[in-house]
């Protein structure tokens, strides 16, 4: 009796923005011959990296199913995203309330035994990249992406062949007539594309383009919390730790910064993580101000998992292959469980859009942390995660970012210390 029919499922997902325009590209390739069975590859509108890599997973496994629906498979799913690879092989918790369903959906649609995630560099999963450019282009233009016009598959390198692979079940003309069914059932299920917009309006301005009519922006002022016990001694002090107050040291900062506001006399309302040091912070400049703090939990800090109250240097010596990975790539989380610089991206920016619309026209000041200010520093630069690191944030300094009505953001100040002097 033939075993199972092994396939190898490429795929990816991208955004111009994070969150912005995204797509996703698929494929399903024989590892015996390197045939590609199927391409699928759509535009999803506006969505982050990690979703567009979901919904990419999906696809592939989608197409599995369209292609050999009576046939058992065993399936090698190779991504560049190491944040679905582990959370699909149960390496990783989910904990973003996005990615559950996504991952689930992913889950039930072959059984679990017969697919696995093989994790591979971004320069071996040409074919899966190109086609979700392809997508995104393809939305760009304000249509979907179209198989016939594809030259993903002419610049892809194929995957090495699995090992033993039994003879295809079925005809040989199953696989083909399958791909047929596949880029019929997609097109099929694929939204009408909207009018392509022409004119201003298609695309917003940027830059020095930008209109003039576009009114007041949201504008964030955005405060780190004042020194801690663990903040001079550069331990680790995330979402997941011991809470600190702040210091003496800390609370003069605070007062310094109230100080600081009362005399611009911008501030309209105050905004805090839920963290004890950011709540001290910015209580101190609310009482000077006579505003309420509002609390909003997206913009805690980082949970580092088992490195909380770690200095760097111990983190090395106990969990180096671990920290060698976080520093290499966003997808990577911290020891124990902890939080991604991709997880903590999607966070900041679901609570930045949040903020955005609920304070538009209007000055807030943001009192949070190192990472969610990096964070939304680097999304209004569309800078990549690796610039995360290229950034000094000093305790209680100021950084301001302005958004608009057209979506594009302006920052207009990094890591001010002058009203600390």
């Amino acid at each position: 009796m033939p075993g199972p029919r092994r396939l190898v499922v490429e795929a990816d997902g991208g955004s111009r923005g994070n969150p912005g325009p995204a797509g996703y590209g698929a494929v399903v390739l024989d590892p015996l011959d390197a045939v590609t069975l199927a391409e699928v590859a759509e535009y999803i509108g506006v969505a982050t990296n990690n979703v567009a890599e979901y919904r990419g997973l999906i696809a592939g496994l989608k197409a599995v199913k369209e292609l050999f629906p009576d046939t058992p498979v065993q399936v090698l799913v190779r991504m560049d995203s190491k944040l679905v690879v582990e959370q699909m092989s149960g390496r990783w918790k989910i904990k973003h309330p996005d990615m559950k369903p996504l991952a689930e959906e992913a889950a039930g649609i072959l059984p679990a035994s017969s697919v696995t995630y093989e994790w591979i560099p971004r320069a071996e999963n040409k074919h899966a990249d190109r086609l979700a450019n392809e997508a995104m282009d393809a939305g760009k233009r304000g249509g979907q992406w179209d198989p016939a016009d594809s030259t993903a598959d002419m610049e892809a390198t194929r995957p090495p062949a699995l090992p033993e692979p039994p003879p295809p079940s079925g005809p040989p003309g199953d696989a083909v007539a399958g791909a047929a069914r596949v880029r019929a059932a997609m097109a099929a299920a694929r939204p009408a594309a909207p009018a392509r917009q022409t004119g201003p309006a298609a695309a917003p301005q940027v830059g020095w383009g930008s209109a003039p009519d576009l009114g007041a922006p949201a504008t964030f002022i955005l405060l780190r919390h004042g020194e801690t016990a663990l903040t001079p001694e550069k331990r680790f002090s995330g979402s997941g730790g011991s809470d600190p107050e702040l210091s003496e040291t800390g609370r003069h900062q605070a007062a310094c910064a109230a100080e600081a506001f009362a005399a611009r006399g911008t501030v309209q309302e105050i905004v805090s993580s839920p963290l004890r040091r950011c709540r001290e912070t910015a209580e101190a400049v609310a009482a000077r101000l006579g505003l309420e703090v509002r609390i909003e939990e997206g913009l805690r800090e980082t949970d580092f998992g088992v490195w909380e109250g770690l200095t760097f240097a111990e983190v090395r010596e106990r969990h180096g292959s671990d920290l060698t990975a976080w520093l290499a790539s966003p997808d990577a989380a911290p020891t124990g469980g902890g939080e991604s610089f991709a997880e903590v991206a999607e966070r900041v920016s679901v609570t930045r859009d949040r903020l955005i619309a609920r304070h538009a026209g209007r000055t807030a000041l943001l009192v949070t942390h190192v990472t969610p200010i990096k964070t939304l520093v680097r999304l209004a630069l569309g800078a990549p995660p690796e610039s995360l690191f290229r950034m000094e944030l000093s305790p209680a300094s100021v950084s301001t970012v302005a958004y608009y009505a057209d979506g594009n953001p302006s920052l207009r100040l990094l890591n001010d210390t002058s009203h600390l002097r």
